[in-house]
């Protein structure tokens, strides 16, 4: 581990950490602005962040304690560099993710339970099945292929509801400026989530494109991150801007009387 590859860590995970805890206190801030049929998806939208931004700062100081600076350079200091947080923030969080997306969209009550139970219980197994293959990154790498396969099967479900299974629940949205943030929010959930298959192959072709091991370590850890970004923070402040346009149809404006 380089000096330079510790620091893009360390910096990475120290803005993505004020990234969630910044969206938190806006989110909920906003919360009572909303028409109270849409203040549980803002709500659920900063409940992501803030324990997204818990588990940032365990990740955050487990990789500082798991590296010391000797002559200059980070060196191990044996004390492993724990990665499951993020895992136990997914198996928390990807299922409210979806949740808050379902809250603003045109759904039945049936049609939310429904959805809800399919989408969460989806995307838990996707993130379960996932991680035990996370802790193979060099040696042999066939256990990290078949969890590979396995939440990947769960992942293209899950991809699948968003951008097809709830078209029907979208395109009933007659505002057209909401319907676009809603098709935003839904895409924008699934180009972040591409990236993680993408980061989870790159111990897989590490050797291949001589990829060393602490390489592998330090783009995993910043493209998470920088997915995290995406899925959390920018599609929480569009539920938002969602609800809050869904509540101004509720409520519009009375036109004022030019003079």
């Amino acid at each position: 581990m380089t000096d330079l590859q510790f620091q893009a860590v360390y910096n990475v995970l120290s803005f993505c950490l004020a990234s969630m805890m910044a969206t938190t206190m806006y989110l909920w801030f906003r919360t009572p602005a909303v028409d109270e049929k849409y203040k549980s998806a803002v709500a659920i939208s900063g409940l992501v962040t803030f324990i997204a931004a818990y588990h940032y700062i365990r990740i955050f100081d487990s990789w500082v304690a798991a590296y010391e600076y000797v002559n200059g350079n980070p060196t191990s200091t044996g004390v492993p560099f724990n990665d499951a947080y993020r895992y136990m923030d997914w198996i928390l969080t990807v299922p409210l993710l979806l949740i808050e997306i379902l809250l603003v969209m045109n759904l039945t009550p049936g049609q939310f339970q429904c959805k809800s139970w399919t989408l969460g219980c989806g995307s838990a197994l996707m993130i379960v099945s996932g991680y035990y293959g996370e802790g193979f990154v060099s040696g042999d790498l066939t256990p990290r292929w078949t969890c590979f396969g396995i939440s990947m099967a769960f992942f293209l479900y899950v991809v699948f509801e968003l951008a097809v299974g709830l078209c029907a629940a979208t395109n009933s949205e007659p505002d057209g400026k909401v319907r676009n943030k809603i098709r935003m929010a839904q895409w924008g959930t699934i180009f972040s989530w591409t990236t993680y298959p993408v980061v989870y192959l790159i111990p897989m072709y590490g050797e291949k494109y001589g990829i060393t091991a602490a390489n592998a370590v330090v783009g995993i850890q910043i493209g998470y991150c920088v997915s995290d970004i995406i899925s959390k923070c920018g599609v929480g402040l569009l539920i938002y801007q969602i609800s809050a346009a869904k509540t101004a149809n509720n409520f519009p404006q009375p036109n004022k009387e030019v003079s």
